[in-house]
């Protein structure tokens, strides 16, 4: 607790700092800051499934159907639940699982840090979480602040070899979001590579201590675990996910795969990327639009290039395919497009690398950054959450 104070501290004051921004934003505007928390968009939905199940959808004029089946039930759990032992709304449930799940996510991607890096660069770490542009979702009635506490304590028990923790965390994350399947890769990676290193390690002259491989990056390896845990916690990881779309498939008749139907009448799906591509060039009409493509260009290539940045720093296995899988899922999705800053927002072993190098100088200079970058953070998060905010 000692040596995450600082980032929970700093973290909690960037969030503070983010949320004063909004209420005077929202204010100035005759708009309710907490009503932008918690009843619009996504989280109305959230609330609803809350309140009277699965069942409801919105038949749009163009044919669409928007069911709810499409949001996965965790939180829906956590606001009923919170709502039933409580003078709580389950919208006030929601708003504060968000608060509680983003200081826990705060934690647990500190805990990563740490053991890869060393604990400066983890406060810098939770601390760029913390400043990302659209970083107010992290206090909104959404499952992005759930979901990212979910994966980064089971990439940290993945790391440090507890494995049914890590299944079962991955379970969770599994029924949070379909971005669970990236945790899921990450837990079954880790414990592939594990039997592999072990294999690969084993003595063959009959001697009864073998060798221990080398931790990927710094520090000692995680300690040996049972081949039995580690095979139950693989077992236990793609559970939440795969029983919730199961049942999808089951409620609607239409097969396993009957929640790829429910996401299509969203207009959502994966193909590759080629319907964002054609986003980004249809901004090349004008010169206005085309400085929006420049820019949406630009920060593809940024996240491309961190990514590429983790490969050669050698980060451990696990957070790789963790990073990769979400950011994949993020580009490549066909729809929603303003939403692939949100989406990419769990990926945070993409920040590791900004993190070292903010951790290599002066303490002054670094704060200093990241004081200006919390400004500019809230006050866009303000802008946006006003204007047109998470689709």
């Amino acid at each position: 607790m000692r040596r995450v104070a600082p980032a929970l501290l700093g973290y909690a004051a960037v969030r503070a700092l983010g949320l004063l921004t909004l209420a005077l934003w929202s204010a100035a505007r005759d708009k309710t800051a907490y009503t932008l928390l918690t009843a619009r968009w996504d989280s109305l939905w959230y609330t609803r499934v809350a309140e009277l199940g699965y069942g409801y959808e919105v038949r749009l004029p163009n044919g669409d159907v928007h069911s709810n089946l499409a949001f996965f039930p965790l939180l829906p759990w956590l606001e009923r639940l919170g709502a039933a032992i409580s003078p709580l709304s389950a919208a006030d449930a929601g708003f504060l699982v968000a608060v509680l799940a983003s200081l826990a996510a705060a934690w647990g991607i500190f805990a990563v840090a740490e053991h890869v890096y060393g604990s400066r660069a983890a406060v810098c770490a939770v601390l760029l979480w913390a400043v990302l542009p659209v970083g107010i979702v992290q206090s909104m009635a959404y499952s992005e602040s759930l979901f990212t506490a979910l994966a980064a304590w089971s990439l940290y028990a993945v790391l440090t070899g507890r494995w049914l923790t890590a299944g079962s965390l991955a379970l969770l994350a599994g029924l949070t979001r379909p971005v669970g399947l990236a945790v899921v890769a990450a837990v079954w990676a880790g414990g592939i590579a594990s039997f592999v290193r072990e294999r690969s390690s084993a003595p063959t002259d009959g001697a009864q201590n073998a060798v221990r491989a080398p931790s990927p990056v710094g520090g000692t390896p995680p300690p040996r675990a049972s081949a039995t845990r580690r095979a139950l916690g693989m077992l236990l990881a793609p559970l939440g996910a795969a029983g919730y779309v199961l049942w999808v498939g089951h409620d609607t008749g239409k097969g396993p795969l009957g929640y790829l139907d429910v996401q299509a009448g969203w207009r959502n799906g994966f193909d590759g990327g080629h319907a964002f591509a054609r986003f980004v060039a249809d901004k090349f009409t004008s010169i206005p639009s085309a400085l929006a493509g420049l820019a949406l260009i630009a920060g593809v290539g940024l996240v491309v290039w961190l990514y590429v940045v983790c490969v050669r720093q050698g980060q451990p296995l696990p957070l790789l395919v963790y990073a990769g899988v979400v950011t994949a899922l993020a580009l490549c999705a066909s729809s929603y497009f303003g939403s692939k800053p949100r989406l990419l927002m769990p990926a945070f072993p993409l920040l590791l690398p900004l993190a070292l190098a903010l951790a290599r100088v002066r303490t002054r200079r670094s704060a200093s950054v990241l004081a200006l970058i919390a400004v500019a953070s809230a006050v866009y998060g303000a802008f946006w959450l006003n204007g047109s905010g998470p689709p």
